[in-house]
C-alpha cells in the first residue's frame, strides 16, 4: 500500500482514503481502464469543469503538495463524474466532485479515478457540486463569493432535501468505508425552512447575514473575485451588487486600469447612479473626484412674512383658497409686466 503524504489536504483529507481506491493508484500512468467496483480510470482532460463552477481551485503551496502527492501515490479519492451528451467541445463528462484533483492530476500527467453517475439530473448535479465543498471544509473557511454560491443555491429551494440527504450519505461512505450503515434520509426540514432566518440558524448566521451574501451573489464573477482578494468590504459588495451587469462590467474595468479603491460610500454612490452610469462617471467616482449623489429637482419653498400674511387674509382661510389667490395675484403680476416689457 502506498504511503500517503501527510502534505494532502482539504479535498482528499475531506472524502478520506477508500480503500477500493488505493488499489487504483498503481494503475494510475495506465491507459483508462474497465470500471472496478464502479470506478473508471480517465485522462483527466477528457473531463469539462461543471459549467458555473462557484469554487476557486488551488493556487500555490496548495496546489503543488497535492500535484507532488499525486506524482507519488496517483489520484487516492476518485472524482465524481456525470456523463453528458457530446457539447460543442467533444467532451462527454463533466466534473462534479474533484475540480482540484483533476487540475493536479492533469499537471502531473496521471489518470484520475471516477466514479461515473448516468442520467444525473441538473439539479443532482448541483448538489454534488455544493454539498462536496461543503462537507470538505468548514463554512467559515470558506470565501465570501463560494459563501454566497452555497446560500443563495440553498435558499432558491432548487434542492430537493430528500434527494440532498441521500447524496450526502454517499459522500460521507467514500469518506468512512468501514463505517457504512444504511439509514433512511429523514422527512424534509427544507421545504418548511423557507426563511432566511431557518436558513442561516445551520451555518450560525443571522437572517440578515444570508440576505447579504444572498445579494453578494448578483456580483458579476470578475467582483466576486475581487471580494475574495479583500480588494472591498463586504458592505461595499453589496451595494455593487445592485448595479446592472454592464455597470458592473464598467466598475470592474475601471479598477482593473488603476490603483482606485472602493469604499462603502463610493460603491454607494456608484449604486445611486444604477441605469445612468457611464464609463466617464464610474471613473469620477472611483477616482474620488465626483462624490455627490444625484439631486433631486426641487421646487425653493419660500415662506410668506406674517405681516403680509396678515394684511392679505385672515386666519380663518383654508390652504386652497390661498393657493388660489396667490396663482391670480401672480399671474396677474407677470401679465402685467409682460405687458410693460412691450
Amino acid at each position: 500500500m502506498p504511503k500517503i503524504n501527510p502534505r494532502i489536504s482539504s479535498l482528499d483529507d475531506l472524502l478520506g482514503v477508500a480503500r477500493e481506491v488505493e488499489n487504483t493508484a498503481a494503475a494510475a500512468d495506465k491507459p483508462a481502464q474497465p470500471a472496478h467496483n464502479g470506478i473508471q480510470m480517465l485522462p483527466p482532460q477528457i473531463i469539462r469543469s461543471f459549467r458555473g463552477h462557484p469554487f476557486r481551485l488551488y493556487e500555490g503551496n496548495r496546489l503543488n503538495d497535492l500535484v507532488d502527492s499525486i506524482s507519488e501515490n496517483g489520484v487516492l479519492v476518485p472524482a465524481i463524474i456525470r456523463k453528458i451528451e457530446p457539447d460543442e467541445n467533444g467532451f462527454e463528462y463533466e466534473m462534479l466532485a474533484g475540480h482540484n484533483r483533476q487540475n493536479a492530476a492533469s499537471i502531473a500527467k496521471r489518470d484520475l479515478p471516477c466514479i461515473v453517475k448516468e442520467n444525473l439530473s441538473d439539479h443532482d448535479a448541483w448538489i454534488y457540486v455544493i454539498e462536496t465543498n461543503v462537507l470538505q471544509r468548514s463554512f467559515s473557511e470558506m470565501l465570501p463569493s463560494e459563501k454566497a454560491a452555497v446560500l443563495a443555491l440553498r435558499y432558491s429551494k432548487m434542492i430537493c432535501q430528500g434527494r440532498r440527504n441521500d447524496i450526502i450519505e454517499e459522500l460521507k461512505k467514500l469518506e468512512n468505508p468501514d463505517e457504512i450503515k444504511e439509514k433512511e434520509t429523514g422527512g424534509s426540514d427544507f421545504h418548511r425552512i423557507k426563511s432566511r432566518d431557518a436558513l442561516g440558524a445551520d451555518y450560525n448566521l443571522t437572517g440578515r447575514s444570508v440576505a447579504t451574501y444572498i445579494r453578494i451573489n448578483e456580483l458579476s464573477v470578475a467582483l466576486k473575485i475581487r471580494i475574495d482578494d479583500g480588494e472591498f468590504t463586504i458592505a461595499a459588495a453589496v451595494q455593487l451588487s445592485y448595479l446592472q451587469p454592464e455597470e458592473q462590467q464598467m466598475v470592474d474595468t475601471v479598477l482593473a486600469e488603476s490603483e482606485y479603491k472602493v469604499s462603502e460610500d463610493k460603491a454607494s454612490l456608484l449604486r445611486s447612479y444604477g441605469g445612468k452610469l457611464t464609463p466617464e462617471r464610474t471613473k469620477q467616482i472611483l477616482s474620488g473626484e465626483f462624490n455627490r449623489k444625484p439631486r433631486r429637482i426641487a421646487a425653493p419653498a419660500f415662506k410668506v412674512k406674517a405681516a403680509i400674511y396678515k394684511k392679505y387674509f385672515t386666519s380663518s382661510i383654508s390652504q386652497k383658497e390661498f393657493d388660489s389667490i396667490v396663482d391670480e395675484a401672480l399671474a396677474l403680476y407677470f401679465a402685467q409686466k409682460e405687458a410693460e416689457a412691450v
